[in-house]
């Protein structure tokens, strides 16, 4: 049990400084739209840049979006969140050697592993390609109350006026935010928009998106072009 909060302690520590960082600046962005990936080129590419192994996850992650294809969203959410969820946690400053860099999905793939942004952004942009509405979904930077860290969710809103479903690489069991009391929403974002969180719920809109520097830096990494070689090997 003290190694499960020490290991939950390290996480929100570490993305802490990141998100914090990384709150506001100048840019522009618009989420990709569900699209037709070469699965062949994909899977190839993430096997030379990332190893043998980066392929099978690709392969793995391919058969997901098939599998999902047909659910309904709970039932897409969850598979997708299982998936990465299996992923490793890892700081920036390890993997990447800087404090504060927003991985694309394919690098999360390929590397196997990264901090609370990346597991958010590679699940938002998964169910994004299974046809889940961008307006239903919040990129989340809440204030965990537990451990008094900062750290990042995926926010699921099933309707406009929906309590919103949170995934979550440290509580792996989705649950709507009237259920995390440890979670306190600060600012959210998708593809469009950016809210300010005071309470649990969709928070005060905010503007556009575009003030977010780094996710405007992720989305001109986006796909299998200009991928990031990281500072440390995971396998």
């Amino acid at each position: 049990m003290n190694g499960r909060l020490g290991y939950k302690h390290s996480l929100l520590r570490v993305c802490r400084f990141s998100l914090i960082a990384s709150a506001l600046g100048v840019c522009c962005l618009y989420a990709a739209p569900t699209q037709n990936l070469d699965e062949g080129k994909i899977t190839s590419t993430l096997e030379k840049h990332y190893g043998e192994r980066a392929g099978m996850r690709a392969r793995a992650w391919f058969k997901v979006l098939s599998e999902a294809s047909t659910l309904d969203e709970k039932e897409k959410l969850l598979k997708v969140n299982n998936f990465f969820n299996l992923f490793r946690f890892i700081d920036d400053s390890k993997l990447w050697g800087e404090s504060n860099y927003w991985a694309t999905p394919m690098e999360f793939i390929g590397v196997n592993g990264g901090d609370c942004e990346d597991f958010s952004i590679a699940k938002y942009f998964t169910l994004l390609q299974l046809g889940v509405q961008e307006d239903k979904m919040r990129i989340t930077m809440v204030k965990a109350t537990t451990v008094n860290q900062y750290h990042m969710v995926l926010a699921y809103y099933e309707t406009p006026a929906s309590i919103p479903l949170v995934l979550d690489n440290l509580d792996h069991e989705i649950k709507p935010a009237t259920k995390r009391k440890d979670l306190l929403p600060v600012y959210s974002f998708n593809g469009k928009q950016l809210w300010l969180n005071k309470e649990q719920g969709r928070g005060v809109l905010a503007g556009s998106s575009t003030r977010l520097e780094k996710w405007n830096d992720l989305n001109h990494r986006l796909g299998v072009d200009r991928l990031r070689q990281p500072k440390l090997k995971l396998e």
